[in-house]
Protein backbone atom coordinates (compact mmCIF):
# COMPACT_ATOMS: atom_id res chain seq x y z
CA UNK A 1 0.00 0.00 0.00
CA UNK A 2 2.61 2.33 1.13
CA UNK A 3 4.76 1.18 -2.06
CA UNK A 4 1.78 1.92 -4.43
CA UNK A 5 0.64 5.40 -3.02
CA UNK A 6 3.26 7.31 -1.25
CA UNK A 7 6.78 5.55 -2.59
CA UNK A 8 7.98 8.01 -5.27
CA UNK A 9 6.84 11.33 -3.18
CA UNK A 10 8.30 9.39 -0.19
CA UNK A 11 11.99 8.73 -1.72
CA UNK A 12 11.87 12.68 -3.23
CA UNK A 13 11.56 14.04 0.40
CA UNK A 14 14.37 11.44 1.29
CA UNK A 15 16.83 12.87 -1.58
CA UNK A 16 17.88 16.09 0.30
CA UNK A 17 18.89 14.73 3.26
CA UNK A 18 20.62 11.49 1.63
CA UNK A 19 22.48 14.01 -0.71
CA UNK A 20 23.58 15.84 2.90
CA UNK A 21 24.73 12.33 4.27
CA UNK A 22 26.70 11.39 1.60
CA UNK A 23 28.53 14.81 1.23
CA UNK A 24 29.50 14.61 4.75
CA UNK A 25 31.09 10.95 3.89
CA UNK A 26 28.58 8.75 5.17
CA UNK A 27 28.47 5.37 3.20
CA UNK A 28 25.20 4.12 2.32
CA UNK A 29 26.43 0.18 3.99
CA UNK A 30 27.05 2.35 6.79
CA UNK A 31 23.61 3.21 6.92
CA UNK A 32 21.99 -0.02 6.50
CA UNK A 33 24.63 -1.07 9.22
CA UNK A 34 23.07 1.51 11.51
CA UNK A 35 19.09 0.09 10.68
CA UNK A 36 20.29 -3.31 11.66
CA UNK A 37 21.78 -2.23 14.55
CA UNK A 38 18.51 0.03 15.89
CA UNK A 39 16.60 -3.32 15.07
CA UNK A 40 19.07 -5.70 17.46
CA UNK A 41 18.44 -2.90 20.39
CA UNK A 42 14.51 -2.81 19.27
CA UNK A 43 14.57 -6.10 19.99
CA UNK A 44 15.94 -6.45 23.17
CA UNK A 45 14.16 -4.16 24.39
CA UNK A 46 10.93 -5.45 23.12
CA UNK A 47 11.96 -8.55 24.44
CA UNK A 48 12.98 -6.83 28.43
CA UNK A 49 9.33 -5.25 28.49
CA UNK A 50 10.73 -1.55 27.68
CA UNK A 51 8.35 -0.77 25.11
CA UNK A 52 8.74 3.35 25.29
CA UNK A 53 12.39 2.63 24.31
CA UNK A 54 11.59 -0.07 21.92
CA UNK A 55 9.30 3.02 20.70
CA UNK A 56 12.01 5.28 20.19
CA UNK A 57 14.19 2.26 19.06
CA UNK A 58 11.79 1.32 16.60
CA UNK A 59 12.00 4.59 15.03
CA UNK A 60 15.24 4.67 14.98
CA UNK A 61 15.15 1.25 12.83
CA UNK A 62 12.84 2.72 10.29
CA UNK A 63 15.08 6.18 9.58
CA UNK A 64 17.91 4.03 8.03
CA UNK A 65 16.10 2.12 6.56
CA UNK A 66 13.91 5.00 4.61
CA UNK A 67 17.67 6.76 4.49
CA UNK A 68 19.99 4.40 3.02
CA UNK A 69 18.44 4.47 -1.15
CA UNK A 70 18.46 8.12 -0.62
CA UNK A 71 22.34 8.14 0.15
CA UNK A 72 22.67 5.37 -2.42
CA UNK A 73 21.66 7.61 -5.11
CA UNK A 74 23.14 10.65 -4.23
CA UNK A 75 26.66 8.23 -4.37
CA UNK A 76 25.74 6.55 -7.69
CA UNK A 77 25.69 3.03 -5.66
CA UNK A 78 22.40 2.40 -5.98
CA UNK A 79 23.05 -1.27 -7.62
CA UNK A 80 22.35 -4.85 -7.69
CA UNK A 81 25.29 -4.98 -4.59
CA UNK A 82 23.20 -2.55 -2.61
CA UNK A 83 19.88 -4.05 -3.32
CA UNK A 84 20.90 -7.20 -1.72
CA UNK A 85 22.29 -6.20 1.60
CA UNK A 86 19.37 -3.90 1.81
CA UNK A 87 16.99 -6.74 1.24
CA UNK A 88 19.36 -9.02 3.25
CA UNK A 89 19.46 -6.83 6.67
CA UNK A 90 15.24 -6.16 6.17
CA UNK A 91 15.09 -9.77 6.40
CA UNK A 92 17.30 -9.70 9.86
CA UNK A 93 15.75 -6.74 11.17
CA UNK A 94 12.20 -8.35 10.89
CA UNK A 95 13.46 -11.66 12.86
CA UNK A 96 15.22 -9.64 15.62
CA UNK A 97 12.39 -7.41 15.64
CA UNK A 98 9.84 -10.50 16.11
CA UNK A 99 12.62 -12.89 18.19
CA UNK A 100 12.11 -9.85 20.76
CA UNK A 101 8.45 -9.84 20.95
CA UNK A 102 8.32 -13.78 21.03
CA UNK A 103 11.10 -13.70 23.89
CA UNK A 104 8.12 -11.65 25.99
CA UNK A 105 5.73 -13.30 25.54
CA UNK A 106 7.57 -16.38 26.66
CA UNK A 107 7.63 -14.39 29.54
CA UNK A 108 4.22 -14.07 30.48
CA UNK A 109 1.51 -16.29 31.54
CA UNK A 110 0.66 -17.66 28.23
CA UNK A 111 4.01 -18.75 26.72
CA UNK A 112 2.78 -20.20 23.72
CA UNK A 113 1.59 -16.51 22.80
CA UNK A 114 5.59 -17.07 21.80
CA UNK A 115 4.12 -19.02 18.51
CA UNK A 116 2.41 -15.55 17.40
CA UNK A 117 5.65 -13.46 16.25
CA UNK A 118 7.26 -16.73 15.04
CA UNK A 119 4.26 -17.27 12.68
CA UNK A 120 4.43 -13.06 11.83
CA UNK A 121 7.77 -13.78 11.17
CA UNK A 122 6.62 -16.61 8.35
CA UNK A 123 3.79 -14.16 7.26
CA UNK A 124 6.22 -11.45 6.66
CA UNK A 125 9.16 -13.56 4.83
CA UNK A 126 6.19 -15.11 2.55
CA UNK A 127 5.29 -11.71 1.46
CA UNK A 128 8.51 -10.61 0.68
CA UNK A 129 9.98 -13.67 -0.72
CA UNK A 130 6.96 -13.61 -3.25
CA UNK A 131 7.77 -10.27 -4.13
CA UNK A 132 11.43 -11.04 -5.38
CA UNK A 133 10.71 -14.37 -6.84
CA UNK A 134 8.27 -12.81 -8.89
CA UNK A 135 10.41 -10.18 -9.76
CA UNK A 136 12.87 -12.36 -10.54
CA UNK A 137 10.26 -13.76 -13.27
CA UNK A 138 9.42 -10.92 -14.74
CA UNK A 139 5.98 -10.20 -12.75
CA UNK A 140 4.63 -7.82 -10.91
CA UNK A 141 3.67 -8.61 -7.12
CA UNK A 142 3.71 -5.05 -5.38
CA UNK A 143 0.95 -3.83 -3.01
CA UNK A 144 -1.14 -5.11 -0.07
CA UNK A 145 -2.53 -3.80 2.94
CA UNK A 146 0.31 -4.71 5.09
CA UNK A 147 3.86 -4.46 3.58
CA UNK A 148 7.02 -3.50 5.54
CA UNK A 149 6.19 0.05 6.06
CA UNK A 150 2.91 -1.00 7.66
CA UNK A 151 4.23 -3.61 10.25
CA UNK A 152 6.40 -1.10 11.62
CA UNK A 153 3.66 1.59 12.01
CA UNK A 154 1.21 -1.24 13.12
CA UNK A 155 4.18 -2.92 15.78
CA UNK A 156 4.98 1.02 16.48
CA UNK A 157 1.06 1.72 17.67
CA UNK A 158 1.27 -1.97 19.84
CA UNK A 159 4.34 -0.85 21.51
CA UNK A 160 3.12 2.78 22.53
CA UNK A 161 -0.23 1.28 23.77
CA UNK A 162 1.49 -1.68 25.48
CA UNK A 163 -2.18 -3.31 26.72
CA UNK A 164 -3.47 -3.96 23.58
CA UNK A 165 0.57 -5.20 22.11
CA UNK A 166 -0.91 -8.73 21.83
CA UNK A 167 -3.98 -7.64 19.63
CA UNK A 168 -1.81 -5.73 17.65
CA UNK A 169 0.31 -8.87 16.69
CA UNK A 170 -2.77 -10.60 15.67
CA UNK A 171 -4.44 -7.94 13.54
CA UNK A 172 -1.20 -7.68 12.05
CA UNK A 173 -0.48 -11.49 11.42
CA UNK A 174 -4.38 -11.26 9.79
CA UNK A 175 -3.46 -8.36 7.28
CA UNK A 176 0.12 -10.12 6.76
CA UNK A 177 -1.54 -13.69 5.83
CA UNK A 178 -4.34 -11.15 3.29
CA UNK A 179 -1.12 -9.74 1.64
CA UNK A 180 0.48 -12.94 1.31
CA UNK A 181 -2.61 -14.33 -0.17
CA UNK A 182 -3.52 -11.42 -2.51
CA UNK A 183 0.06 -11.25 -3.75
CA UNK A 184 0.12 -14.89 -4.46
CA UNK A 185 -3.56 -14.69 -6.85
CA UNK A 186 -2.17 -11.61 -8.26
CA UNK A 187 1.07 -13.14 -9.55
CA UNK A 188 -0.84 -16.76 -10.40
CA UNK A 189 -3.52 -14.68 -12.50
CA UNK A 190 -0.17 -13.53 -14.51
CA UNK A 191 1.25 -16.84 -14.91
CA UNK A 192 -1.27 -18.25 -16.11
CA UNK A 193 -2.22 -15.69 -18.90
CA UNK A 194 1.00 -14.26 -21.00
CA UNK A 195 4.79 -15.16 -20.67
CA UNK A 196 6.50 -12.18 -18.84
CA UNK A 197 7.89 -9.32 -21.04
CA UNK A 198 10.80 -8.55 -19.22
CA UNK A 199 12.97 -9.26 -16.41
CA UNK A 200 13.83 -6.63 -13.97
CA UNK A 201 16.76 -5.66 -12.44
CA UNK A 202 16.37 -4.58 -8.73
CA UNK A 203 17.94 -1.70 -7.36
CA UNK A 204 18.69 -0.22 -4.05
CA UNK A 205 16.02 2.24 -4.19
CA UNK A 206 14.57 1.84 -7.52
CA UNK A 207 13.87 -0.59 -10.53
CA UNK A 208 15.50 -0.66 -13.49
CA UNK A 209 14.15 -2.95 -16.37
CA UNK A 210 16.47 -4.53 -18.89
CA UNK A 211 15.75 -6.05 -21.85
CA UNK A 212 12.10 -7.65 -23.19
CA UNK A 213 12.59 -11.27 -21.95
CA UNK A 214 11.13 -12.08 -25.82
CA UNK A 215 14.47 -10.94 -26.69
CA UNK A 216 16.78 -12.17 -24.43
CA UNK A 217 15.36 -16.06 -25.72
CA UNK A 218 15.90 -15.07 -29.15
CA UNK A 219 19.19 -13.98 -28.55
CA UNK A 220 19.70 -17.24 -26.80
CA UNK A 221 18.44 -19.32 -29.89
CA UNK A 222 20.55 -17.37 -32.12
CA UNK A 223 23.79 -18.21 -30.53
CA UNK A 224 22.64 -21.85 -30.27
CA UNK A 225 21.97 -22.26 -34.04
CA UNK A 226 25.32 -20.25 -34.42
CA UNK A 227 27.09 -23.00 -32.28
CA UNK A 228 25.69 -25.76 -33.78
CA UNK A 229 26.21 -24.99 -37.44
CA UNK A 230 30.34 -24.32 -36.42
CA UNK A 231 29.80 -28.21 -35.55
Amino acid sequence: MFDGNFRTAFEKGMAPMGKSLQQAGVSPDFVTGAGVVMAAACGVAIGLGLFPLAVLLLLLTGLPDALDGAVAKAAGKDGPRGAFLDSVSDRLSDALLFAGAGFYLAGTDSPRMAMLPFALYIAASLVSYQRAKAESLGYEASGGIMERAERFIVLGFGLLFSPLFVATLWVMLVLTVITAVSRFAKVWRQASGKAPLQRPIRRRGRRRHARPMADIRQRAQARAEARRRRR
